[in-house]
């Protein structure tokens, strides 16, 4: 033989797993340093000798291989928990050796690859003589290092090795290439559309139904989509031939993906002839598929080469999405080792039982920080709610529930009814899943650490955890009952600065904004100068005693936006819930909305009320300032004008000064004035937030308004015409119409003209996206000249001055007020829903954190 033809005989293709630990393993002189070299980065290989180069600044010291192989370890785990492929350049010949690299590899969840090469003790010798630092190794050195190798060699794979690579020669050790290959788990170039369907349990029909309405046609989507099946497609229910028949073709055909259940795991140890019980289901399969077999004799065939052929979970869209079984902890995304198949399989459970004798599971999701979605079924629950970018859908259909799938990436939920109870649950229908617990409050395990909060209309809201810190503060020492809290508003931010000479706020700029936007109707809302409130009002305290919990015969609720109680005494509080709930009773509000509470936004008058103390230690001193230094200076001053001194320009400027100061008093004394119980009071609601099921944050503007002007009208005739609830005068604009335009600038012109602090502009549809499907901001405020003096100081308006506050930045408070309103119409449709209190506390709590992120607080 030709030496050609001996090293094409020679000739290896090594392959190598992509995220694995490859262990060397040869004899001293066998090459393993130059293979590595050849074959994987610089970084990847992790070798002995320079690990005893670090501790003993000699790479052959052999007393330093202790602690040598302690920092080799070290590094291993470090890049292993990292995800990246790593190789260990060492002898590895003696089992314990081995033993430890194979027992790293398991903690991190990946696969250990050996590559062995078994040369000639000829070979390793002349090497080993040809290396100056080698040369005086003694012979039997290499002798006991081959024939420990030799007798491990036929027990690698039993010592957990995943693939064994033998190289015997000089020739196949140079002529062989490592070929690196993804996981099984690893579809992360396949992005897409995906149709997610959950637990599915033998019900056919229900499968068939939901295709159709996902738009599929005998198991294909027009439009390219692929369905990925999260398991369960066994057990229980009229037809899981049928089931594995459609999944078992859309799966072969390309059209699907599917990951195995627990049922499937069960079945295909029953098909391999294991000892396994016939209970939860599987006894009806079992029933099903020997009637099939008469049908199709090779059908249970394939469904036993399916089930052996499904890999415990996906990474998907380039690692966004992860789809599994019964869900999957960061940590294991991607990994492959048995405790991430049992994990994807059947979750984690705490040890103890329920009192239907089922497992109580672990909950995993509440601690998910992940960047991936998970999706994933195991655990019916009655709805699939997301929880920390995390959604089970398995909603019992085989119980009578629902069948639902998730479009990815849209988000969207799509379910069909099931059309009957197939099979009686051990427990009632009810969520064991994480969405589904009872009503308790947030506790410190779900807000601690970076958060992130999944929204329907903006995705995922992160919260950092120096927010969360100070949100926990207020809400847990200074909120009202966290039963009563189930809101906070957004901030708002202000329009885009004007160029209009003299202000620094102006409302062409509101309608500009808006009509940029695709937002033709907006409703300029006049801006009550107080603080805002949210009142939770329930018909009488039974309602609030039973829907909320509320204690102490107290019928609802009234507090600031942080979420602290308006009044001190709570007996003012009922006082005020009392007038609305009687305006609400008159006016026939709570049949027409087919309740017995209401969720509303106001602004509580006068502003004095809650800003006493910045009224005496801000504004109050400064008035008083201005009063005792201008009255004397200006009058020094003009005493010398008329002795001749020239101070013209020094007089003109304090003048003004004087005046700027006392526009400044008379701008927030306007928003003051004294207040004894409810006397001198106000409450202007704008909006009705929510009520028994449904929220209302989406009913348009005109029509809000209109159920606000009955409740006042209502509060007058009660009051004698001495009603607390004050109307909100309003005008609708045409932003794409210069005359209406220019009547909403008018009509502004005229509110703060007559010492009115400004105007909210909002689309008047309420809820309103781009055409590109960005949320648009749900209002701005247009402050008036004269109140913005309060906020930047009585000169703002000086040239200069107004040159230099036009530069403010207005990128981060609208960022912030989006995020913050999402996350409110999120506790408000959790809260319609009738979601456990500590889902809708989340999104609450989300606002408040997100009030302490930095930002101008005059904006």
């Amino acid at each position: 033989m030709t030496t050609a033809t001996a090293t094409a005989a020679a000739k290896r293709t090594l392959a190598v797993t992509d995220l694995s630990l490859v262990v060397l393993i040869g004899a001293t002189g066998s090459g393993k340093s130059t293979f590595a070299r050849r074959h994987f980065k610089p970084t990847e290989v992790i070798s002995s000798d320079f690990c005893r180069g670090l501790v003993a600044d000699d790479e052959n010291d052999q007393s330093a291989s202790g602690d040598a192989f302690d920092v080799l370890h070290y590094i291993v785990g470090k890049r292993l928990a990292a995800g990246r492929l790593t190789v260990i350049d060492a002898t590895n010949v003696q089992a314990e050796a081995r033993r430890q690299l194979v027992r790293v590899a398991r903690e991190h969840d990946v696969l250990p690859i050996a590559i062995v090469l078994d040369l000639p003790e000829e070979v390793c010798a002349a090497r080993n003589a040809g290396r100056a630092d080698r040369a005086g190794l003694p012979r039997h050195v290499i002798q006991r290092h081959r024939r420990e190798l030799r007798r491990s060699l036929r027990g690698l794979e039993r010592e957990g090795f995943r693939k064994v690579h033998v190289l015997r020669s000089v020739e196949e050790a140079e002529a062989a290439e490592v070929v690196l290959e993804r996981r099984f788990n690893d579809l992360r170039h396949l992005t897409g559309p995906f149709d997610i369907i959950g637990d599915i349990h033998g019900c056919s029909s229900e499968l068939e139904t939901l295709l159709t309405e996902l738009g599929y046609v005998d198991g294909v989507h027009p439009g390219g989509r692929t369905a990925v099946f999260v398991g369960d497609l066994v057990d229980r229910g009229p037809d899981s031939p049928g089931v594995l028949r459609r999944v078992m073709g859309m799966v072969a055909s390309g059209n699907a993906l599917c990951v195995p259940g627990n049922h499937e795991n069960k079945l295909g140890r029953w098909l391999k002839g294991k000892k396994v019980q016939p209970t939860h289901g599987l006894a009806e399969t079992i029933e099903q598929l020997e009637r099939e077999d008469a049908r199709d004799p090779a059908f249970r065939a394939r469904v036993q080469e399916f089930i052996d052929g499904l890999v415990s979970h996906y990474v998907l869209d380039e690692g966004k999405l992860v789809v599994c079984h019964a869900g999957l902890p960061e940590k294991y995304h991607g990994r492959t080792s048995g405790r991430v198949r049992s994990h994807a399989l059947y979750g984690d459970t705490t040890g103890e039982t329920d009192e239907f004798g089922l497992p109580v599971r672990y909950p995993w999701a509440e601690d998910y920080r992940g960047r991936a979605a998970v999706v994933y079924g195991h655990t019916p629950t009655p709805s699939a709610t997301w929880l920390n970018n995390t959604i089970c859908l398995d909603t019992g259909a085989v119980f009578g529930g629902k069948m639902t799938a998730l479009r990815w990436p849209e988000r969207e939920l799509v379910d069909v009814p099931a059309e009957r109870v197939w099979y009686e649950p051990a427990r009632p229908l009810a969520s064991d899943a994480p969405g589904g617990e009872d009503g308790r409050p947030l506790d410190l395990a779900d807000v601690t650490g970076r958060r992130a909060v999944e929204t329907r209309h903006m995705g995922r809201v992160a919260v950092k955890e120096e927010n969360a810190a100070a949100a926990l503060e207020v809400m847990s020492r200074f909120a009202v009952d966290p039963r009563l809290l189930p809101y906070l508003p957004p901030t708002m931010a202000p329009c885009a600065t004007s160029q209009e000479e003299g202000y620094l706020e102006h409302p062409a700029e509101a309608f500009a904004a808006y009509r940029a936007d695709g937002v033709r109707q907006v409703v300029c809302e006049e801006k009550h100068m107080g603080s805002r409130a949210v009142a939770l009002v329930c018909r009488d305290a039974d309602v609030a005693r039973e829907r909320f919990g509320a204690a102490g015969g107290a019928s609802g609720a009234l507090y600031t936006r942080t979420g602290r109680p308006f009044f001190d005494d709570p007996a003012t509080t009922e006082r005020v819930l009392r007038r609305l709930s009687g305006a609400a009773g008159a006016v026939g509000l709570w049949e027409e909305l087919e309740t017995d509470w209401l969720l509303l936004d106001a602004e509580l008058m006068p502003w004095s009320l809650k800003a006493q103390g910045l009224l005496h230690h801000q504004y109050a001193a400064v008035g008083a300032a201005s009063g005792a230094v201008f009255p004397p200076a200006l009058a020094a001053l003009e005493s010398a004008a008329e002795r001749g001194v020239d101070v013209s320009v020094l007089l003109d400027r304090q003048r003004g000064r004087a005046a700027d100061a006392a526009a400044f008093t008379q701008a927030y004394r306007r928003y003051c004035w004294p207040v004894e119980g409810l006397d001198g009071v106000r409450l202007a609601p704008f909006q009705i937030l929510a009520a028994q099921g449904r929220s209302l944050a989406a009913l348009p503007h005109d029509e809000q308004l209109a159920l606000i002007d009955r409740l006042v009208a209502a509060d007058e005739r009660a009051g004698d015409g001495a009603g607390i609830l004050a109307p909100t005068r309003r005008l609708v604009v045409d932003t794409e119409d210069e005359t209406s335009v220019a009547a909403g600038v008018r009509w502004w012109l005229d509110l703060t003209d007559a010492g009115g602090e400004g105007m909210v502009v909002k689309p008047l549809q309420a809820l309103v996206r781009t055409e590109g499907g960005r949320l648009v901001q749900p209002g701005v405020k247009c402050r008036g000249r004269e109140y913005l003096r309060i906020i930047y100081g009585p000169e703002y308006t000086r040239p200069d001055n107004l040159a230099r506050l036009r530069a403010r930045h207005l990128g981060h408070k609208r960022s912030l007020a989006l995020r913050e309103y999402a996350l409110g119409l999120e506790a408000l449709d959790r809260l319609a829903e009738g979601e456990p209190l500590w889902r809708v506390h989340e999104a609450v709590f989300g606002v408040l954190a997100l009030e302490s992120e930095p930002v101008d607080p005059r904006l």
